[in-house]
């Protein structure tokens, strides 16, 4: 399975279960990998045998700006529900983690893994 990925992709949203956090934006950094359907781009060089990445980077965005989330679980779900259903992606991987959000903690999150990875 060919896999495609976004690295250190980083959005300013409200997301927590306390009071604090859903007051004062957090960063989250996001780490994606989603399997390609094929292999068709390998061999056309064509976009529009992929899956394009700067189209799922808007998508996650706007999931951001339309919604606030209490657990990172929730989030990592609905982005891989976004990708394996809107994209088509047979497999995707989910990093999400808050930066800094507990002291001496540089990053704290979780990793959802959906779909079947050839």
């Amino acid at each position: 399975m060919d896999i495609i990925f976004i690295s250190e992709f980083k959005i300013e949203t409200l997301i927590g279960i306390y009071e604090w956090e859903q007051k004062v934006a957090q960063t989250i950094q996001l780490d994606l990998e989603v399997g390609l359907p094929g292999q068709h781009a390998s061999y056309s060089g064509k976009i529009g045998d992929t899956i394009d990445y700067s189209k799922i980077v808007e998508r996650v965005e706007q999931l951001f700006k339309e919604q606030h989330f209490l657990l990172l679980e929730k989030a990592g779900e609905a982005i891989a529900d976004i990708i394996t259903r809107e994209f088509k992606a047979p497999w995707v991987k989910v990093s999400i983690a808050k930066l800094g959000a507990l002291r001496n903690v540089k990053k704290l999150g979780v990793t959802i893994e959906r779909g079947t990875r050839a």
